[in-house]
């Protein structure tokens, strides 16, 4: 049977973008996921106006501005507001134990994506300190260029807020109006708490600076093969002050870094006493 996909895609140029990714972001690639990377590489070939994959990759290895694009094109963006509840909830009743009298309590959001998870940390710390300016300082992160762009404008179609309660959406979002209705936009107070910065995992430097009380770095690791997971995490806990927060996607399992980190709920970690050594 011919094969009738838009543009020519061999076993070898899978073979090249799987390594490159892995290279450049630290994403694996099962063999399942080749329709998922020839479609959304398509889209890239397509607007460059180049004849198949084998030109693209030729394209990408002598223009590097490209890389970030292809990255962007290969990158999962699963988000939505509140997602696992339960670690906001947890979030919530760690407060009084996580503050610092001297400084605000400095979380990183390792995984931003379009914004509505750092936003939900927002939330559940401004209603934590029942405030609309708390001691609370977020950096939110991705690898991801173009999604940091909608996190940063924080505007919303409503139904990304309709399981939102009536009271939590009034105190937070602004509803559009005119030309905007239909979508909904975080309230001023809540963006200012949160700085956003383009972070690639695998890099030598990070945005993020100790001391930090909580780290969420979910549904991320699952990506990665369990060497790179134990290399990010050997730096990333460090960042941690003693009793610090690592907040783990709900598959992500780190038994094979135990001596990093230990589990104390529901995909929640903190940091091991001997992790100095480790």
């Amino acid at each position: 049977m011919a094969d009738s996909r838009e543009f020519g895609f061999q076993s070898s140029d899978f073979e090249k973008v799987r390594d490159l990714i892995h290279q450049r972001a630290g994403i694996r690639l099962s063999d399942s996921k080749k329709q998922l990377v020839y479609s959304r590489l398509a889209r890239r070939i397509r607007a460059l106006g180049l004849k198949d994959f084998t030109t693209y990759l030729a394209y990408l290895a002598d223009v590097e501005s490209e890389m970030e694009e292809f990255i962007n094109a290969l990158t999962t963006n699963l988000t939505s507001f509140f997602r696992e509840n339960h670690h906001f909830d947890y979030l919530a009743t760690q407060v009084t134990t996580l503050k610092s009298r001297d400084r605000p309590l400095n979380v990183w959001c390792a995984a931003a994506s379009t914004g509505e998870e750092a936003y939900s940390i927002a939330i559940t710390l401004a209603m934590a300190f029942g405030s609309d300016r708390p001691p609370v300082s977020i950096l939110a992160s991705d690898i991801d260029s173009q999604v940091l762009r909608t996190a940063q404008r924080g505007v919303y179609q409503a139904e990304r807020v309709a399981s939102l309660s009536h009271e939590t959406r009034k105190q937070f979002f602004l509803r559009g109006r005119g030309t905007n209705t239909g979508t909904v936009k975080v309230k001023p107070f809540l963006r200012q708490m949160i700085t956003f910065r383009q972070a690639n995992l695998l890099d030598a430097t990070w945005p993020a600076e100790p001391p930090l009380d909580v780290i969420f770095c979910r549904n991320v690791m699952i990506y990665f093969d369990k060497t790179t997971q134990r290399q990010i995490l050997t730096r990333m806990v460090p960042l941690l002050r003693d009793g610090g927060l690592y907040f783990a996607g709900h598959s992500e399992s780190f038994v094979h870094a135990s001596d990093l980190v230990e589990l104390i709920g529901h995909s929640v970690y903190r940091p091991c006493a001997t992790r100095e050594n480790a």
